[in-house]
This record gives structure tokens, C-alpha cells and sequence, in this order.
């Protein structure tokens, strides 16, 4: 009986799931089963071994899903990509999260949706030929230059600073929690290029070779999750590029990388909610079979009274992502419904993540199952990509209620 109810859950979220507000077709379907297929027998299979070296081959993997078309889905056909409207690339990164450590998973979030958005929209046929194309078909490795350190969130208050020399780029400063950044083969770098006073109009997005004379990988940051990615500290000296190099129009960086957050911040809760998802079903696998006290964990009623309550929230936060994905699809400005998606996504999945592990007692702190490692994970959603509070402070500032706007 208790079998045959829980299926009939499954059933009802997965139509609950697909009420979207943009169309799910079997075009979809087809593209995340064939993902998800492609993940379990190249992917997951190395991912334990990936944790535990800090490091999985970027290039190999990249090339893996850029011979198959999963690194361009969203991204124009006259640059290798399939050309498909953006709940393809939402699609994509649900299927993603079904890979078992999320730093490969956030890697390639980055490759697809955090260092090529502004290139995409922005950059000159020069620039997209020369990085965009390569990225696409697996060949390159991006990485995304925008915090420093001193400058997390606070974009504007960054110092790395690029000026002309003739027909090139001289840049000197350096970046901080790099993602791909031992590996990459270029960098999508926000740096100024003018003195103007108005920080948001005094830098430009570049891009950088990452073998140029000048760049170095200052050092490997060791993390508390996300071990399978690497991240990196970059500092430049004399970094020597083409005016080429540039995307769009110089003075125009911070407008464009603002314009890139709102990717970054849909893809991640993309990727977040089906690990929400996955936390509250292993939960239920595990403590439906373990027993304390003559009956399952699972038949106590605060726990299936919680497991239902996580569930419901995860719903809601469904609900607002595919808002924001019909929204994004329609060119209007989603800045607000972007933050908030961010700041509920890294909030809820903490929560999830936190409670679900409580469930599985002694065992859930140790590195021998699935929740430990999506506890530690997911805990970057609500700092990277624009911290928790810096979210507030954007909602605040569209609400008209922060200090600012009231003066």
C-alpha cells in the first residue's frame, strides 16, 4: 500500500512538474533523456574518483558534450550551436543535475551559461569566432573573471584595470574564486577601461587567452564542496590582448555582465531544484527502510509531515523559475524575478538539503552517501553568484524600500 501511495505521489508531481508556463514538448523530453542517458554511462561512473582527486578532466568531458551538441543548445547555428529558444538550455540543466558531483555540473554551467551569454548577445563576428565557436564544440575551456579579491559581490568596486597600448589591451589586477580557472583556455574578464566616475560606466568585458605571456594561476583554492571543480585565484601582470578582444562597446561591461547574472541566476536554480528534488527522494528511499524504535524513521510524523512540507516549497520555487524562463524568452527584463528566484533557490535548497540530511542520522555525516555531498554542494547557492544579501538589496531597490530610494 505504502508502494503504491508513493508512486502515486511521483505521479502527481511530475504533473504538478510540468504545468509550465512555456511549452514542454517531447522535443524536450527527448533532449534531457538522451542527457541523462549520455551521464550515466561517461559521467557518473568517474565522479567519486573526481571528488576525491579535487579535479575532473574539463577538456575530455567538454569535449564529450560538445561533440554531442550540449554546450551550444541555446546558442546560434552559424557558431556550431543548435539555434533552440532558451527552455532547451533550462532543459539541459535540469538534465546536468542528474550528475553525481556538483562541481562538474557547476562547470559546465559556466561553460554554457555564466562566461558566454554577454559574448553571445554582445561580441563582434571576431570575437565569436575565436571563442564562442571553440566553446561551443568542446575545444575551449571558459572560465568567468569577475570577482576579486576585495570585490565579491560588489562588482563595481573591483580595481583590475586594462589600458591601450597601440592596437592591443595592457591588463594588470587579478581574479578570485575562479571556476575552471587551472584549466581554462580563456577568460570572459570585467575590468576597467576608463576613469569615469560613474563605476557602471567604467568597464569593459574582454576576452583573455589564458596562456597569453602575463597570466598565471596564482593558486588552487581548496573548498568545503564542490570538490571536482577546480577554482583559482588569477592574477595578471602586462597581459597583452587585442582591442579585438572586446565585447560590445567599451564603457559597457557592467551593463553586460549585469545582463549575464540574470543567466547565471535562472540556470543555477534550474540545476538546483532537481537536487532539492533527488534530496527528498533519497530521504524518503532511506528512512522508509530504516528502523528505530519497532517502525521506519519514515512513519514518525514529523518526518513525512516535513518531507511533505520541503516538497511543497520546492513546487512553489518551480512555479517562479518557468515564470522566469517565459519572461527571459519574451526579452523582458526579469531582474527582480531573477533575484528572487536566486535568493529563494539558495534558501530553500540549504533548507532541504539541512533537514533531509538530519533524517538520515550518523550515516548523513559521513562521504559514503548521495545527501552529505549535496548538503555541501548546494551551500554555494546562496553565496556565489551574488550573495544572499545582495540579492535583498536588489529586491529592495526595485520594491523602492531601501535607504537610497527613500531619501
Amino acid at each position: 500500500m505504502l508502494s503504491g501511495t508513493r508512486a502515486a505521489f511521483k505521479r502527481s508531481c511530475t504533473l504538478i512538474s510540468q504545468c509550465r508556463h512555456y511549452s514542454l514538448t517531447s522535443e524536450h523530453e527527448s533532449l534531457k533523456d538522451n542527457l541523462v542517458k549520455l551521464i550515466d554511462k561517461e559521467i557518473n561512473p568517474h565522479c567519486d574518483k573526481w571528488e576525491k582527486d579535487q579535479m575532473f578532466p574539463a577538456h575530455q568531458v567538454f569535449k564529450l558534450l560538445g561533440d554531442n551538441g550540449y554546450l551550444g543548445i541555446s546558442k546560434p547555428v552559424e557558431y556550431g550551436g543548435l539555434g533552440l529558444d532558451y527552455s532547451y538550455e533550462i532543459a539541459a540543466a535540469e538534465a546536468f543535475a542528474s550528475i553525481n558531483c556538483g562541481g562538474v555540473s557547476m562547470a559546465i554551467a559556466v561553460q554554457c551559461d555564466m562566461a558566454t551569454p554577454a559574448l553571445t548577445k554582445f561580441g563582434s563576428h571576431h570575437v565569436k569566432e575565436n571563442f564562442l565557436r571553440p566553446t561551443i564544440a568542446g575545444d575551449y575551456v571558459s572560465c568567468l573573471g569577475v570577482s576579486e579579491v576585495g570585490s565579491g559581490s560588489d562588482v563595481s568596486s573591483i580595481k583590475s584595470r586594462a589600458y591601450v597600448d597601440g592596437n592591443e589591451w595592457v591588463i594588470n589586477g587579478g581574479k578570485m574564486w575562479t571556476t575552471n580557472g587551472t584549466q581554462a583556455d580563456w577568460m570572459c574578464m570585467l575590468v576597467n577601461t576608463n576613469d569615469n566616475p560613474n563605476p557602471h560606466r567604467s568597464k569593459s568585458l574582454i576576452c583573455v587567452p589564458m596562456k597569453t605571456k602575463g597570466v598565471s594561476v596564482h593558486r588552487k583554492i581548496a573548498k568545503m564542496g564542490m570538490h571536482s571543480s577546480d577554482t583559482a585565484e588569477i592574477t595578471m601582470e602586462n597581459v597583452r590582448v587585442p582591442l579585438d578582444n572586446i565585447i560590445g562597446e567599451e564603457g559597457k561591461g557592467f551593463q553586460q555582465q549585469m545582463n549575464q547574472f540574470q543567466n547565471e541566476r535562472i540556470y543555477a536554480a534550474a540545476g538546483a531544484l532537481p537536487a532539492m528534488d533527488r534530496a527528498i527522494q533519497e530521504t524518503i528511499a532511506y528512512t522508509s527502510q530504516r528502523q528505530a524504535f519497532g517502525k521506519s524513521i519514515l512513519d514518525n510524523q514529523y518526518v513525512h509531515y516535513r518531507l511533505a512540507e520541503l516538497q511543497t516549497e520546492v513546487e512553489c520555487l518551480r512555479a517562479l523559475l518557468h515564470q522566469c524562463v517565459e519572461q527571459h524568452m519574451a526579452g523582458e527584463d526579469i531582474t527582480p524575478q531573477a533575484t528572487m528566484l536566486k535568493l529563494k533557490s539558495g534558501r530553500l535548497v540549504r533548507e532541504v538539503t539541512d533537514s533531509c540530511l538530519q533524517f538520515w542520522g550518523g550515516m548523513g555525516y559521513t562521504d559514503d552517501v548521495i545527501i552529505s555531498r549535496l548538503w555541501r554542494d548546494t551551500r554555494l547557492m546562496s553565496i556565489g553568484g551574488g550573495a544572499d544579501e545582495v540579492m535583498l538589496n536588489v529586491i529592495c531597490k526595485y520594491m523602492g524600500i531601501d535607504p537610497d530610494s527613500r531619501r
